[in-house]
């Protein structure tokens, strides 16, 4: 069984840092077989897209409104997606979900119950 397991969200003034987690068990980075994303769910709004690492671990690719703020990165021996997030801003606020797409770019086949981070003064 596969599960998705986010972690490190928390309240942070504007302007501050969190580095999100996510444990996954039930397959193994080094297979390089699923492309890895964050996306994340504001208030009253639908599903953004933030983030991606590709399965070949290559590349890395993000949203507009989050690219030179964030970082997206993986440790293929303990099998845990980051996303380091610096210069919060109020618009960052949501639930923060890690996700994984095997056959079909954004057509998740996995994502975990999500972690919130609320970013206000």
């Amino acid at each position: 069984e596969v599960q998705l397991v986010e972690s490190g969200g928390g309240w942070v003034q504007p302007g501050g840092s969190l580095r999100l987690s996510c444990a996954v068990s039930g397959f193994t980075f080094r297979t390089y077989n699923h492309n890895l994303h964050w996306v994340r769910q504001a208030p009253g709004k639908g599903l953004e897209w933030v983030s991606a690492i590709y399965a070949s671990g290559s590349s890395v690719i993000y949203a507009d409104g989050v690219k030179g703020r964030f970082t997206i990165s993986k440790d293929n021996a303990k099998n845990i997606l980051y996303l380091q997030m610096n210069s919060l801003k109020p618009e960052d606020t949501a639930v923060y979900y890690c996700a994984a797409d095997r056959d079909r770019w954004r057509d998740f086949n996995y994502k975990g119950q999500g972690t919130q981070v609320t970013v206000s003064s």
